[in-house]
């Protein structure tokens, strides 16, 4: 008799901190039987997953070697087939730069049933963590999430017009080496030079930095901060928003008044 497949669920885990887990996120992780992570999960979370579950990390950080995405795609599969309770567990949320839609149409081919559970994204992290809203009445109408490259490391070539509309907050993802470029080419289609701009490292886990700028001097400021970790990178007036903690740095509040 053929084994029965098991399932696979697509979790956020958010920005790190297991706190900030939806509930559904955290009964699957508790559930799981085979646990495929990438690597900016923390290690709280993964401590969350029972004794006896196969956990395999699968990489998935930025400018590092990973596994493959057709491999990730296969050892979902044979897991599945295994009839396991498999727990694909991503930062944030799944459907944010996460690859979700590739990988629920694969295991959707192979007739594997599964499921997303969102999670907290970072840009919602930083703000919360750094006290300012992404839309804010009068200031910002709008909010654009967006990634600075294209799959093979080029910088995007559209939808600055868009980003660069002054209503609109740009929550810019897996843009921290690029984000000089991704200065000038907002300022050249039309966003003021002075417009306030935060990048947030590591945010929502307890070791986040802000890096807060005028738009024009963000790429200066993220080279001399040097951020090793994840970056979200907020553009906009809600970023003048921010706690004075954000500010606390000397040469931020510097930048903030010339």
């Amino acid at each position: 008799m053929p084994r029965e497949l098991g399932r696979v669920r697509l979790v956020g885990a958010g920005p790190g901190a297991a706190d900030l887990l939806t509930v559904r996120a955290l009964r699957a992780i508790e559930g799981a039987q085979a646990l495929l992570y990438d690597a900016l999960v923390a290690e709280e979370v993964l401590a969350l997953a029972p004794a006896a579950c196969l956990k395999i990390q699968t990489g998935k950080r930025a400018g590092r070697t990973s596994m493959k995405q057709e491999t990730i795609n296969r050892l979902m599969l044979r897991l599945a087939r295994r009839g396991l309770e498999v727990v694909r567990l991503k930062g944030g949320d799944p459907s944010i730069f996460g690859r979700v839609g590739e990988e629920v149409a694969f295991l959707q081919a192979h007739g594997v049933a599964t499921e997303v559970v969102p999670g907290v994204t970072a840009a919602s992290a930083a703000a919360a963590q750094f006290g300012f809203p992404l839309t804010h009445r009068g200031e910002a109408r709008r909010l654009l999430v967006a990634t600075a490259t294209t799959q093979d490391g080029a910088m995007t070539a559209e939808g600055w017009a868009a980003a660069a509309d002054a209503e609109t907050t740009l929550a810019l993802y897996m843009g921290r080496d690029q984000i000089g470029g991704v200065a000038e080419r907002l300022i050249a289609h039309g966003r003021a030079p002075d417009t306030a701009a935060i990048a947030v490292e590591n945010a929502g886990r307890p070791d986040a930095r802000a890096i807060p700028a005028r738009l024009a001097d963000l790429g200066a400021a993220l080279a001399t901060a040097g951020p090793s970790g994840p970056v979200v990178v907020i553009v906009g007036d809600v970023a003048g928003h921010a706690a004075a903690s954000a500010w606390s740095d000397p040469a931020a509040q510097q930048r903030a008044r010339a």
